[in-house]
């Protein structure tokens, strides 16, 4: 029985030292960043895409958009700033979260809807989150494709 308590007990440290990757802690990870992609969409429905970006961007962050180079860090929240959503309402749903091993980045991707005064277009989008020291979720990357065209309104 003694030869087995020091096995045992460096297995039990071990355990211990990596439980913040056990499944349930993914899930949940995962849930969170859906949660959070959700209710960035829902604020952008009630405060307008500006606020919503503004909000929910890291520092760091990086826009990918039509006709620009990657639009990065403080450039990118001059332009976020730059932008006018007086007449548009900008929606979204996370079709599907993957979280990288380390537990601190993730995407999600899914169908945005894009709507002005006329018309309405959808698109696919991918964003990459990046989990901040208090434990909230921050985009780092954001990136939309308008190839689903326009949509009967």
């Amino acid at each position: 029985m003694k030869n087995l308590f020091i096995p045992l007990l460096l297995l039990s440290l071990l355990a211990t030292r990596c439980g913040n990757n056990n499944p349930m802690d993914m899930s949940k990870e995962a849930d969170d960043i859906r949660q959070t992609d959700i209710e960035f969409s829902n604020f952008s429905k009630i405060n307008g895409m500006k606020a919503a970006f503004l909000r929910y961007a890291d520092s760091s962050t990086v826009l990918l958009r039509s006709n620009h180079n990657p639009i990065t860090g403080k450039e990118a929240f001059e332009y976020i700033q730059s932008i006018s959503d007086t007449s548009i309402t900008l929606t979204w749903m996370p079709e599907a979260v993957q979280l990288a091993a380390s537990g601190d980045l993730g995407y999600t991707y899914g169908v945005y809807n894009f709507t002005g005064k006329d018309t309405t277009y959808e698109g696919t989008y991918v964003t990459i989150w990046k989990k901040q020291s208090d434990g909230s979720w921050n985009f780092v990357l954001d990136s939309g494709n308008p190839g689903l065209g326009k949509k009967a309104k």
